[in-house]
């Protein structure tokens, strides 16, 4: 019999573009993640930091300023004692979603009361692919395509495998995606898990409290007059797609015992996940398979999730998704808030924002009682995450 593992809060930074005159130009990835650590200590003040019993923290890049064992490295860093261990791990986009499922993990055979878990990207200081030597029998000994390897390039191909898909239908989604994320934060949702944080630039020194990434005058048109830099008459654009971007961030997770002895208030409960591999030459699939066997697995349907949050790597896995699942591309079960098309996708750290968001909704809307979290991975995988209002 397992115990319950639940989500305590959650802290981000505000998530900014990956260039030279991006929010975290000229910040550490390391720093970041501090940060957002220590705001969410600070949040939950009841909680000896010594008393935390892991660090799980991802990245996609595991060199430089995102390596050297990232979660050993933040316990000491953010000083939350010598005694608190941690790890770093890597899977990609659902990186600090699997860090979260670890830990809740750990929680519920009874090993650890309190995780700190999440992740981090810097994606100005790791172009993605730049420091990755992918082994030549890749493609010598055609285990994949060559478009497997090119995150865009899987996404035309899952155009050409759901030609219902079209070009009109994903700029729909990623303008949706746009006017949806300024409607929240118009209406302070993102205040209960977006932190300020004081960076350098070459102006000097400033304070960031929003998304750097948000393009809240698109249009249809705009959206029509961008071309495809993955094939000739592509359909895949960056208007349709997560931008490349720096952030960071994580959410604490209790066990029932370490709720009643430090007087925390649980948002919601993890209750199973699933994840899968697909096809690598379309990986923007796996939310599908994923999802089905989180459903199967729990005896539910669709119709029994009240709202999903999806990681819109591209809008073309997304509007399959609804396909898929019956749903219109304006339901308002999934993203609510927009998504990485119009907050950026800063890989490793983007399933934390995921679960942010999630336990927000679940703040907002009392009816509300269970939620997804799914994204699409690299190399062809795919994950989802059921939770339950705690």
């Amino acid at each position: 019999m397992t115990a319950d593992a639940y989500y305590i809060d959650g802290v981000r930074l505000p998530i900014g573009r990956a260039r030279d005159t991006g929010y975290y130009a000229h910040t550490r990835a390391d720093d970041l993640s501090v940060r957002a650590i220590r705001a969410l200590l600070e949040r939950q003040s009841s909680v000896p930091p010594d008393r935390i019993d892991d660090v799980a923290w991802a990245a996609t890049a595991q060199v430089g300023d995102q390596g050297l064992t990232l979660g050993r490295s933040l316990a000491i860093l953010a000083g939350l004692g010598n005694q608190v261990p941690g790890y770093a791990l890597d899977r990609m986009c659902a990186g600090a979603l699997t860090a979260i499922v670890n830990a809740g993990n750990a929680i519920r055979v009874g090993a650890q009361d309190l995780v700190l878990a999440g992740g981090v990207e810097h994606m100005g200081g790791h172009p993605m692919a730049a420091e990755v030597d992918p082994n030549p029998r890749f493609l010598s000994d055609n285990l994949v395509d060559t478009s497997a390897l090119v995150m865009g390039s899987t996404a035309e191909n899952l155009h050409d495998e759901h030609p219902d898909v079209t070009r009109e239908r994903c700029d729909e989604f990623a303008l949706l995606s746009q006017e949806r994320t300024a409607k929240a934060q118009a209406d302070g949702v993102f205040a209960s898990h977006v932190v300020p944080v004081t960076v350098r630039s070459a102006e000097g020194w400033r304070l960031v409290d929003v998304d750097e990434h948000p393009r809240p005058g698109t249009t249809p048109e705009s959206l029509a007059q961008l071309e495809s830099p993955f094939r000739p008459g592509g359909r895949v654009t960056a208007g349709n797609s997560a931008g490349l971007n720096d952030g960071a961030g994580g959410v604490l997770l209790a066990s029932g015992s370490a709720v009643e002895e430090y007087g925390l208030e649980p948002t919601m409960r993890l209750i199973d996940y699933a994840f899968v591999g697909v096809e690598p030459e379309t990986m923007g699939y796996g939310p599908i398979p994923a999802t089905e066997r989180l459903l199967e697995r729990t005896g539910l349907s669709i119709d029994d999730v009240d709202v999903i949050e999806m990681n819109e790597a591209f809008a073309v896995q997304c509007v399959a998704f609804l396909d898929h699942f019956g749903l219109p591309i304006d339901t308002d079960k999934v993203n609510p808030y927009g998504g990485a098309i119009s907050m950026g996708h800063p890989l490793a750290f983007s399933g934390a924002r995921l679960a942010m968001q999630l336990a927000t909704y679940f703040d907002r809307h009392p009816d509300a009682r269970r939620g997804v979290t799914t994204m699409c991975i690299g190399l062809g995988m795919g994950a989802a995450v059921l939770w339950e209002r705690a």
